[in-house]
């Protein structure tokens, strides 16, 4: 089995704001690819779901580039992450430092953020077509579009009609894999993604031909508050100007009852990044709000926040205990983002948190967060981390817990001889790629620092992802009660 721990379309929850198309899949016999235009996945899906062995068959299994082992059993997936990451940590912690994988009760349709592309499909006859069919494009207006962009991607009555594919690109390509239900992502929300494409042709809404760069509808993003069940639509256009945009609103909202916010991204760019900078909201507060750990986060279309709201509870969770505050220690938050571990060990049990990274953006909502939860013994910082812990060491200071949740890439030798001068008595290290966290850790063991327990986390069940939390301790300090 390789030793990759990564690759999946859905496994970077670092690089989540965009749709990539995925690496290798795992190739199964008895299922069939979905053939463009082919109705039906949905019930498909329900067709093909069986409870022996907790396992659910996909009919695009072969050729959607989502999940690679959605075929296996979930308690072999499990076992087989437990043996990759012993395998890989065996140099740097003992055997008892590993612990089993925290897995999910209910692996399915834990994906709370949805993307999909809409794209022309194939012309249809003179009578055939309604619903998803009804899409219109034009040799004239489907991609011509003024200075303002206020012609680009309009239907025109005259057009000969096409097929509006949505779903999921097929592994390593943009090929869109048409899907009406998928077993990772949430169920509401595919229900808008199908709801949307129904009403593009209704209100002369041309699909976004990314070859072409016409079209006016390029994607929808659908994020839903676990906890809170509000729902934000994001609907990202090629062109400012969005004819009926209110009765397209509203015929939406009728539809599908849990929308709480729709807002229209513009992005005009010939790119494959989803978003653009420009939006406006189109109905309600333009945001949501969802419960994370006790403390309440307002999400936007341009913010970070993990799909999987279950196990980022899991994971924070087991980092904030792997930290064993005690109302004493003073903690930076590496790498913070918008706060959400720094608030979470802020409310238990630190004394003082500061957050520092560079995005300046992602500073300002994590002062908003500490704000909007009453959170005063946080603040928030834009600065390199690695320099800002230089400095600290530089003046005499000390700090008891760092934090840290690098990228994908890990941490820099510059930040890991920052932390070690800095000398806090534990660091707990959250990745998302274990294999450059075994080198960070190495890094450290090198430098005074022991690995005292590794918890893997099943983040996104049924591919190849897993995330990892480890303790490491100084040599020589106080070792904590690590539970």
């Amino acid at each position: 089995m390789p030793s990759s721990l990564s690759g999946s379309a859905y496994g970077d929850a670092r690089q989540g704001r965009r749709l990539k198309a995925s690496e290798g899949r795992a190739q199964r016999d008895g299922t069939r690819p979905l053939r463009a235009g082919e109705r039906g996945c949905e019930a498909a899906l329900s067709a093909a779901t069986c409870a022996a062995g907790n396992v659910r068959s996909c009919p695009v299994e072969r050729v959607c580039g989502a999940c690679q082992h959605v075929g296996r059993p979930y308690a072999e997936q499990l076992a087989a992450k437990d043996a990759r990451v012993a395998a890989l940590f065996a140099d740097v912690a003992s055997q008892g430092a590993i612990r089993p994988i925290l897995g999910m009760k209910e692996p399915y349709h834990y994906r709370n953020k949805v993307i999909s592309p809409y794209a022309p499909g194939r012309r249809l006859a003179g009578g055939e077509g309604r619903g998803r069919d009804s899409g219109r494009d034009t040799q004239k207006g489907r991609g011509r579009a003024t200075g303002k962009g206020r012609e680009r991607g309009r239907g025109h009555r005259d057009a000969p009609r096409r097929e509006i594919l949505c779903g999921m690109y097929a592994a390593g390509s943009h090929r869109i894999v048409p899907t009406d239900g998928c077993l990772i992502e949430n169920e509401e929300a595919k229900r808008v993604i199908r709801a949307v494409r129904d009403l593009m042709g209704r209100f002369g809404l041309a699909p976004y031909d990314e070859d072409a760069h016409t079209g006016f509808l390029r994607h929808a993003v659908v994020r839903v508050g676990h906890e809170s069940g509000e729902m934000l639509v994001t609907l990202v256009t090629n062109g400012r100007e969005f004819p009926a945009s209110r009765a397209f609103c509203r015929e939406l909202v009728r539809r599908c009852p849990a929308i709480t916010t729709i807002v229209q991204n513009v992005n005009e760019r010939r790119t494959n990044v989803i978003l653009g900078q420009r939006e406006q909201r189109l109905y309600g507060p333009g945001f949501i709000l969802d419960t994370l750990c006790g403390l309440s986060f307002r999400i936007s279309s341009q913010s970070f926040y993990q799909v999987n709201a279950v196990q980022t509870a899991v994971l924070y969770e087991t980092a904030v205990n792997l930290a064993r505050f005690t109302g004493a220690e003073r903690a930076i938050d590496a790498y913070c983002g918008t706060g959400t571990i720094g608030l979470v060990a802020a409310k238990r049990g630190a004394a003082q948190v500061t957050g520092v990274d560079t995005v300046a953006s992602a500073i300002r909502d994590a002062r908003e967060n500490a704000r909007h939860n009453g959170v005063e013994n946080a603040r928030f910082v834009v600065a390199d981390a690695g320099d800002f812990m230089r400095d600290l060491a530089c003046e005499g200071e000390r700090i008891d817990v760092l934090l840290m949740d690098p990228p994908r890439a890990g941490a820099s030798e510059a930040f890991l001889e920052a932390a070690a001068a800095l000398a806090p008595a534990r660091i707990v290290y959250i990745s998302c790629n274990p294999e450059t966290q075994v080198r960070d850790l190495r890094f450290l063991c090198e430098r005074g620092y022991a690995v005292r327990v590794v918890q893997p986390v099943d983040m996104f069940p049924h591919t190849d992802h897993v995330e990892t939390v480890a303790l490491v301790e100084r040599e020589g300090a106080p070792q904590t009660d690590a539970r």
